[in-house]
């Protein structure tokens, strides 16, 4: 029996997959991208379809609820997603710095 958080899931994982072909076509996802996003999006359909495969993974890290190992997940994702944003955010910054340096100091001569 398919409950409704189920085909929320699978509509989410099908939206998924329309908006990055839809990136694709525009060339501003590359075929890796591409691959990755799909494969993503099919494996959030899957597990929200079959949620029982990661039973042996949740017993394996001794957690009382498969949402608890999403819980998890999630944290350590956007953990890993700010520190990404901040790193790369932090390398234009130094860039743009070195920019207006030299603009500068070639004003001033």
């Amino acid at each position: 029996m398919v409950l409704g958080i189920q085909v929320l899931g699978v509509l989410f994982g099908l939206s998924i997959i329309y908006l990055t072909f839809i990136h694709y076509k525009r060339r501003e996802f590359t075929l890796t991208e591409y691959g990755f996003w799909t494969v993503m999006a099919l494996v959030f359909s899957a597990v929200a379809i079959f949620p029982g495969i990661l039973d042996p993974i949740v017993e394996s890290l001794s957690l009382a609820r498969t949402m608890d190992l999403f819980i998890i997940l999630g944290f350590m994702f956007l953990i890993a997603a700010v520190y990404y944003t901040y790193t790369v955010v932090r390398n234009n910054q130094k860039k743009v710095e070195e920019v207006v340096r030299k603009i500068a100091l070639e004003k001033k001569k």
